[in-house]
């Protein structure tokens, strides 16, 4: 009986106390998982551009991204950290694969300007617009706000390198 009684409250202690962690809401959970994910993901496509690339215009959006992606995955860390969110620890599968076919292809600068330029972009600028909006913390969704302009400006530089044809 004593035995039951220890379990049964060791149990509801761990309730407690994890309950007490789970600061953050499923919803904000789940845009610290993709915002981070995508991070992770833009990083890595800026370095592939950096070493891939042909054109200047590549090279230096890539070197725009792992400066700009690299800065606000620290700033999502330090806030994930801050709420008790859990983070992947790194690119998510679906996107690696993105990742590998995009080092194979035949004309890198163009699969890459709109695969992770315009394509990429325009799905990251929903979810921030989705959060910023609709955020359970008002630090999560201040973030959110925070990075929709430097979404937008890469979005806007990957648009103009593929009509001015410089990728």
């Amino acid at each position: 009986m004593k035995t039951i009684l220890v379990a049964t409250l060791a149990a509801a202690g761990l309730a407690l106390g994890s309950a007490a962690f789970a600061a953050v809401s499923k919803k904000d959970q789940a845009f610290f998982t993709k915002a981070a994910g995508g991070g992770m993901f833009e990083v890595e496509a800026g370095k592939l551009a950096q070493s891939r690339g042909k054109s200047d215009g590549v090279k230096s959006f890539g070197d725009m991204l792992v400066k700009d992606h690299g800065a606000a995955n620290d700033e999502l860390k330090a806030l994930a950290a801050k709420k008790g969110a859990m983070l992947p620890a790194a690119v998510p599968a679906d996107m690696q694969k993105k990742l590998d076919k995009l080092a194979k292809a035949k004309d890198f600068d163009k699969s890459f300007i709109q695969e992770v330029g315009v394509g990429d972009h325009k799905k990251d600028i929903a979810l921030f617009e989705k959060t910023s909006k609709g955020a359970d913390d008002a630090e999560v969704k201040a973030f959110a706000s925070k990075t929709l302009p430097t979404l937008k400006a890469h979005l806007g530089h990957a648009e103009s390198l593929k009509k001015g044809g410089k990728h």
